[in-house]
């Protein structure tokens, strides 16, 4: 039974991604090799997701034939998107290999939100909430989504006690946010693809529901897209 590495990684190109395999001592040198030299004239790859799995050559062939309609003529592309294809691969049983600070459990539940988070219009959108540990302080925040992209703007004022709840991921955007001491944003800070409850809890420093929490100019949560999708399907 051979055991080796699938992976899934962005490129360049919005909505093109690369599906591929490796042996299990290969992986960094080959992530190397495609981030900096690119794939098919394909630049900017940048690894997504990675396991480690039994059999991981017909595993590969069978995501292929899974998503054969959005092939790129006979390459490795796919015109997919990414949270479709690292949903599927992860619910494969093996070792998450990339990212590591991530189970798949969580990697699984982010692709799903951040699939439904694409439902959510382009615009401006804002949260307001008290947070008793940090002395009751109104944190709030305006965002601009556009694809499903978060940006922060400058201004906002996050929360700053780390409460219950916090994942690896929003820690580390937090160790890398531009704030003050009173945590205010000093400029405005692209969260990338996202779900409203990841950019929820990099504003609130816990966890939270962002889908309730997040508002569009109507003053409605961002949860009405979703309701909608729902009832329409």
């Amino acid at each position: 039974m051979s055991r080796g590495i699938i992976y899934i990684m962005s490129t360049a190109v919005p909505g093109l991604i690369k599906i591929g395999k490796t042996g299990s001592n290969n992986f960094e040198q080959r992530m190397y090799n495609l981030e900096h030299d690119g794939y098919r004239n394909v630049t900017a790859l940048k690894r997504a997701f990675a396991i480690e799995v039994d059999d991981y050559d017909v595993k590969e062939s069978l995501l292929h034939t899974i998503f054969e309609k959005s092939q790129v003529s006979d390459t490795e592309l796919f015109a997919l998107d990414i949270n479709v294809a690292i949903q599927l691969l992860s619910s494969f049983e093996g070792t998450v290999i990339y990212p590591k600070t991530e189970t798949k459990e969580e990697i699984f539940t982010g692709a799903t939100e951040n699939t439904h988070g694409k439902l959510i219009p382009n615009g401006t959108y804002t949260f307001k909430r008290r947070k008793k540990s940090d002395k009751n302080k109104l944190v709030h925040a305006t965002a601009i989504i556009n694809n499903g992209r978060w940006t922060l703007l400058k201004g906002s004022v996050l929360g700053m006690a780390e409460d219950m709840g916090v994942s690896q991921k929003a820690k580390k955007v937090r160790a890398s946010i531009p704030i003050d001491s009173n945590g205010k944003l000093l400029e405005d800070f692209e969260l990338g693809e996202c779900s409203p409850s990841h950019a929820g809890t990099v504003v609130m420093n816990q966890s939270n529901n962002g889908w309730a929490d997040w508002h569009n100019g109507k003053g409605q949560p961002v949860d009405i897209y979703r309701s909608h999708a729902e009832e329409t399907n």
